[in-house]
């Protein structure tokens, strides 16, 4: 799932992607960049519900603490248990390596988030 197609993105620079009625989600690459060396990362709660724009979990680098946000509102049903003794995996793949799994109670949040060209284009603007 290293490639972008047909993933969301929000402008906190959250990724999300629904698979097979599953929405992965992540941290865009601008996310990882911006942090520097990620070193902890803290997972959500297994069935957790949130909201789209609730926090779902928090990234520690060398440099920050950053809250990840929901891009999306849904159950949490799995969470990447990969990042806990490995967060740089983060750094090398932000797009591979998904940070939680929800199952979707609203799929219409996603007509509020960017394509990939409107994130590039919020990227260039930011800077």
């Amino acid at each position: 799932m290293s490639n972008t197609t047909g993933m969301r993105f929000t402008k906190e620079h959250e990724w999300v992607k629904i698979e097979d009625g599953k929405a992965y989600v992540g941290i865009t690459d601008h996310a990882q960049n911006s942090l520097g060396n990620i070193v902890f990362v803290e997972l959500p709660e297994i069935d957790n519900d949130v909201c789209s724009g609730d926090t779902i979990a928090s990234v520690e680098s060398v440099k920050t603490v950053s809250d990840v946000y929901s891009p999306i509102s849904g159950k949490v049903i799995e969470v990447n248990s990969n990042l806990e003794n490995d967060p740089g995996l983060l750094n090398n793949d932000p797009y591979g390596s998904y940070i939680a799994i929800l199952e979707v109670s609203d799929a219409s949040n996603l007509e509020n988030l960017m394509d990939e060209s409107q994130y590039q284009s919020y990227c260039e603007e930011e800077h």
